[in-house]
């Protein structure tokens, strides 16, 4: 069953993210741009943060989209980094509260990479990274546009595939939580904690095992599942009787929100 059962298939997208982390569209510009694709419902879920979900309740009000309290919550298991999605947040100020030692721990790492990169004989500020930031977590997204901006790489992808992936010279491990202390903290909060976009784990065995940790459910349809990877993670689903949800993992216009493979019947 979907995680919200009076959503319509085509009519909602539960993975967005806006400039409160990574995104590049603010809450209300995000809010906008469902209304024009058509969208009814809404989740914000930004990185480690409940700081654009305000923002966009309140142009959902007057814009007549529904919004949705959500997060996505780093967690690592071993050396996976699991994502996880948290619905339907009813006490927002107490995650929101909870999850400011994980932001200190991204802007601390920020600063690392900057300093890495400087080594590397590519000096960039902290005021250039926050060109692309704002007043929102630095993410390495935005560290990469800065080094593509100072000319020392040609795109993004890049930057991460020779600087800023696991293992590479300018990344530093990020700070994160257990899968279940993520899970936990969604549940304290009265909300309901989903895997995030299964297929980035690589391994149906392991997102087998990390199902049964106390998820309500799992992302089923994602812009980067394919048809087949979507009802493989269904049929998971069901013999686990957890729910299912789908969303774009919207960041930028390259990402078409409401388009992540959801069946429209």
């Amino acid at each position: 069953m979907r995680i919200f059962k009076d959503l319509k298939p085509g009519t909602f997208d539960l993975h967005i993210h806006t400039t409160a982390s990574d995104g590049i569209f603010s809450p209300t510009e995000v809010v906008h741009r469902a209304k024009e694709a058509g969208l009814s419902t809404i989740a914000i879920t930004d990185h480690d943060t409940l700081a654009g979900v305000e923002e966009a309740l309140a142009a959902g009000e007057t814009s007549g989209v529904r919004v949705l309290s959500g997060v996505e919550i780093s967690t690592r298991y071993g050396k996976k980094g699991v994502d996880i999605l948290g619905y339907d947040i009813h006490r927002r100020r107490q995650l929101h509260e909870t999850l400011s030692s994980l932001r200190d721990a991204r802007q601390d790492r920020a600063l690392g990479i900057i300093e890495r990169f400087d080594r590397l004989g590519m000096p960039i500020t902290l005021k250039e990274v926050q060109e692309f930031s704002g007043d929102g977590v630095i993410t390495r997204p935005h560290i990469a546009r800065a080094i593509v901006k100072k000319g020392y790489a040609e795109d993004v992808q890049t930057v991460f595939d020779r600087y800023l992936a696991d293992g590479r010279p300018a990344n530093v491990e990020k700070k994160v939580l257990t899968p279940q202390q993520g899970i936990q903290l969604i549940h304290q909060s009265g909300g309901q904690a989903v895997l995030a976009h299964p297929i980035y784990l690589g391994d149906d065995e392991l997102v087998r095992s990390l199902l049964k940790f106390g998820f309500d459910g799992i992302e089923v349809w994602h812009r980067n599942h394919s048809p087949e990877d979507s009802q493989r993670y269904f049929q998971i689903a069901e013999e686990l009787s957890l729910r299912v949800t789908g969303g774009s993992d919207f960041h930028t216009e390259a990402h078409r929100m409401g388009d992540f493979g959801a069946p429209t019947d």
